[in-house]
């Protein structure tokens, strides 16, 4: 060979030696984001492959460390986050072993959890590091000021509002179903249950509780137990159906199966002594095995049956405002209805998946009608049904909201008081009502 042509493979060689490529086994940081909650941060790295790392905490000042190993950045993070309450600051910076090292100032001492997810329909490989406030939070509100607790009515002390525990499905990382123009599921629904707050927060005698009010993750479970620690007298979880065929669309509303309840009995019993629920106000901790087992399934069918009441009542209310999928409640396994001593109703709005139906989950006028027709399926119920203790049971006047095919002398025959007397206490002239107009129904006649 020509010393020529063997210099210049030896020079060419040379130069492809000083090129960094990729190792095999090299893990790409393809970008990170961050989702706020009032107690806790979740940060979610996009990697190319489930990654080697390691997560500590520093302290003076505070800070958590992600080391990557055999890792480098494909794109810029950024190194301040927007306002969050635990994170200050991010930084990142190469390590000599070929690794990448990312630190996250932090305002205080903080919990940490990490962990790898698999890709997905939405998001490729992630780690997620989950920063945790170990100080107790009130439960999200839409106000930013601190929520007062509403009073009773003068002379009635001791009285209590009905709480009801609003749930917007998913949230952050988990964006639910996506429509055909890109309406995600999470966006739709949290739009709905403001709504549903406003309207909730307006009824005398009655208090909203927001489950999740922004974009962040709340876990299934959590969410039940938030439910619990405000003492909520009903839990609503709003949701928005998918399927693969664009043309099913319409409402639907789930309440627990008799088989969920089997299992989360199955897991109540299991964990009774370490935990520090109660039942119906009542403990199972100190029971013993058969009699703990019958207070769970007393509490968990009276739960149940309450639960199918509360459909029914707010499946009358959607019927008229669009198409109802399912015309009568169902009954499924969803984690989110499992608290045994708290009716919990799981509405389906609508099919996001169905052109027509994201659409009108985009519409503000369609998103009240649907969150005025589940207030007012959960006010009829509690008219009915009031909870001990609350300004329901006797303190606050029944009333009905009006809806589609309602008339006054109907209602007058329906509430046993004579038509004038039902014209008297409303201050109406005529026989006229409109759909959604709220009446005060006087007392039965004998």
């Amino acid at each position: 060979m020509d010393n020529n042509v063997t210099r210049l493979i030896a020079m060419t060689a040379a130069l492809v030696a000083l090129i960094p490529f990729a190792s095999a086994d090299e893990t790409s940081i393809l970008g990170m984001r961050m989702w706020s909650a009032p107690d806790s941060t979740r940060v979610v790295f996009d990697v190319s492959a489930p990654a080697e790392y390691k997560v500590f905490r520093l302290g003076n000042p505070d800070r958590i460390v992600i080391d990557f190993k055999n890792a480098r950045l494909k794109k810029d993070i950024g190194r301040q986050p927007a306002k969050d309450a635990i994170i200050g600051g991010i930084r990142y910076a190469p390590r000599g072993d070929g690794g990448l090292r990312v630190v996250l100032d932090v305002s205080q001492k903080i919990q940490v959890k990490s962990f790898l997810l698999d890709p997905n329909e939405q998001y490729g490989n992630r780690l997620v590091v989950d920063l945790l406030n170990p100080q107790p939070t009130p439960v999200a509100s839409t106000s930013s000021e601190p929520e007062p607790v509403k009073r009773a009515p003068d002379g009635s002390e001791g009285i209590r509002p009905v709480v009801v525990a609003i749930d917007a499905g998913h949230g952050g990382e988990d964006p639910g179903a996506r429509g055909y123009s890109g309406l995600y599921e999470k966006d739709a629904v949290l739009a709905i249950a403001r709504k549903l707050h406003t309207l909730i927060e307006a009824e005398p005698g009655m208090r909203p509780v927001m489950i999740r009010d922004g974009d962040y993750f709340v876990s299934l479970r959590k969410r039940t137990i938030k439910a619990r620690e405000a003492k909520a007298d009903l839990f609503v979880s709003i949701h928005a159906d998918a399927f693969r065929d664009k043309r099913v669309r319409g409402s639907s509303l789930f309440i627990l199966s008799k088989h969920g309840a089997s299992n989360e009995a199955a897991r109540w019993l299991a964990e009774r002594e370490n935990a520090s629920d109660l039942i119906g106000g009542v403990s199972l901790e100190d029971k013993d095995d058969v009699l703990a087992s019958v207070l769970l399934d007393l509490s968990q069918s009276a739960t149940i049956e309450a639960s199918y009441e509360v459909g029914q009542s707010i499946l009358q209310r959607m019927s008229p405002i669009g198409k109802l999928h399912k015309p009568s409640v169902q009954q499924a396994g969803f984690v989110v209805l499992k608290s045994p001593d708290i009716p919990s109703v799981l509405v389906e709005t609508a099919y996001i998946s169905n052109p027509e139906d994201e659409k009108k989950l985009r519409d503000p006028r369609i998103q009240q009608d649907i969150a005025q027709a589940i207030f007012a399926g959960v006010r009829d119920y509690f008219a009915k049904h009031p909870p001990a203790g609350s300004v329901f049971a006797g303190v606050a006047p029944k009333q009905h909201i009006v809806s589609q095919g309602d008339t006054l002398s109907a209602l007058a025959q329906q509430y046993r008081v004579s038509l004038d007397k039902l014209r008297t206490a409303n201050q109406l002239k005529g026989d006229m009502v409109r759909v959604g107009q709220v009446l005060v129904i006087p007392a039965e006649e004998g």
